[in-house]
């Protein structure tokens, strides 16, 4: 049985935002954890994976060393292991290109008359630094034009749950005054960020054809997704990692 799995109509290629249901991990990590980094049983981890990989019907699925950086890679075949970067780019049918996350948010794109696809992981840091950017420049590096890029924001933490510290809101404002308007004051006073917001503004600034989020919280959801806020505020050591992936069929 396929694992549960959120999809959206401006991806018209095999896609999936993936939650924590599905898969075989158990324990903290219950159950589809694709965290390779993580400290869950690694067969359990590729089972998991290979759970996923099927349900798309990729011959590959390929996943990154996530460091929250603006870094990209452009991919033909494969990588033996995973490269060091936060987002990939692909011509090739047959792989899928996934971003794991477990708060930061998880970008999938296309631009379906190039053939180009591409996923990036975008946390807080990565998003201020530009790997939204990144990702887009790297697309055109290989065929794709921003007006006909599609890019859709997964499952991740919302504003009413992503409070912040006062120099985190600093480090914003220091890069631009205009980013104050993703914060808010929360009920105890501190500010909160809208992280879904930030990201889909900085797509929006890269000129790309459209650009949603599918509208979930991972940190509200315990459910359905793993959060590494929601786990820490609860005292919980570990954490597993939500997968989102795209492939262009064979």
């Amino acid at each position: 049985m396929s694992p549960p799995v959120v999809t959206h109509p401006s991806l018209p290629m095999p896609h999936g935002f993936f939650g924590r249901k599905g898969g075989v991990s158990t324990g903290v990590y219950n159950s589809l954890n694709c965290g390779l980094g993580s400290d869950d049983a690694p067969s359990a981890v590729q089972q998991n994976r290979d759970n996923v990989r099927k349900a798309l019907g990729a011959d590959h699925l390929v996943s990154l060393r996530q460091v929250h950086s603006p870094d990209v890679i452009i991919i033909d075949t494969a990588p033996a292991e995973r490269p060091e970067a936060d987002g990939v780019v692909t011509r090739t049918p047959g792989l899928a290109l996934s971003a794991l996350s477990a708060d930061c948010g998880p970008v999938l794109f296309c631009d379906l008359d190039a053939g180009v696809i591409a996923a990036c992981h975008a946390g807080w840091r990565g998003a201020l630094s530009g790997i939204v950017e990144s990702t887009v420049a790297a697309m055109c590096e290989v065929g794709a034009s921003p007006t006909s890029i599609n890019a859709v924001l997964g499952p991740c933490i919302g504003p009413g749950h992503y409070e912040v510290g006062a120099d985190f809101r600093d480090t914003f404002h220091a890069v631009s005054e205009l980013y104050d308007r993703f914060f808010e004051d929360g009920p105890s006073g501190r500010p909160h960020f809208d992280l879904p917001g930030f990201i889909l503004s900085r797509l929006h600034d890269c000129g790309v054809a459209s650009a949603a989020w599918t509208g979930q919280c991972t940190y509200a959801d315990a459910s359905r997704y793993f959060s590494y806020r929601r786990n820490t505020h609860q005292g919980i050591d570990g954490y597993g990692r939500n997968i989102s992936a795209i492939m262009l069929p064979d």
